[in-house]
């Protein structure tokens, strides 16, 4: 479950695999990473499998992915953000762990809303931490504005599974059911958050929403295949 932060020169390398955004369950918060960035659940939690259940994305306006929302049944790889300069180079929000590959020049990327694109990548250069890339077609600033908020996007089926058998893409996670270890129904995982903490975002049969730190103290099965992960709740938390 989702989720893969740039990195520019002197940056360090991101943890993970690549392709789309990961989760890692962890035994505490991690520090300083934006949205996208893996997180990793310790060793001793029970992992079952993975990837033979793709997530999916909550639903989404029709038409396409609405502000903020990202698209279903897609793994993003980065989102267009706002011109830099005035010769076409956009910034991009990564949302991967292999940028480098992933937005090489030459590289076609698939896009959300689908008619926007393909997209194919000129040139790429990090300025500043932040990733710069120029697509064919787009030369100056005003063609760059009208890009700003797409979605770029693969299919799930090019993200190979993590080595780690504690890594979660996001699109893994998402659509999970989740009980409690005692078998009661929760719900079902719509989002995951990577805001310092991975979150896990449980919608509930009534609506309402649950936010389940993704740690192995209260996710201690995650089982992909079999479609669903349990917690062990501390008292409040479902409340």
């Amino acid at each position: 479950m989702r989720p893969r932060a740039g990195r520019g020169p002197g940056a360090a390398e991101p943890a993970g695999g690549p392709g789309g955004a990961s989760a890692r369950a962890r035994g505490g918060a991690p520090k300083g990473r934006p949205a996208g960035t893996p997180a990793r659940r310790p060793a001793g939690a029970s992992a079952q499998g993975r990837g033979a259940v793709p997530g999916r994305r909550p639903p989404r306006t029709p038409g396409g992915a609405g502000p903020g929302t990202e698209p279903d049944d897609q793994v993003v790889i980065g989102r267009i953000g706002r011109p830099h300069g005035i010769r076409g180079e956009l910034a991009i929000d990564v949302r991967t762990d292999d940028p480098d590959r992933r937005f090489a020049p030459g590289a076609e990327l698939a896009t959300d809303p689908a008619d926007v694109g393909p997209l194919t990548v000129e040139r790429a250069r990090w300025h500043a931490g932040r990733l710069l890339v120029r697509f064919s077609g787009v030369d100056d600033r005003n063609a760059a504005d009208e890009l700003r908020g797409v979605w770029l996007v693969v299919d799930p089926s090019d993200i190979p599974p993590s080595a780690d058998p504690d890594e979660f893409h996001d699109q893994e996670l998402i659509g999970l059911a989740v009980t409690t270890v005692d078998g009661a129904d929760v719900g079902t995982v719509a989002e995951v958050r990577h805001h310092g903490q991975d979150l896990l975002v449980v919608r509930r049969a009534d609506g309402g929403e649950v936010l389940v730190p993704f740690v192995a103290a209260l996710v201690p099965e995650v089982d992909v295949p079999g479609g669903r992960l349990r917690i062990d709740p501390p008292p409040g938390l479902l409340d």
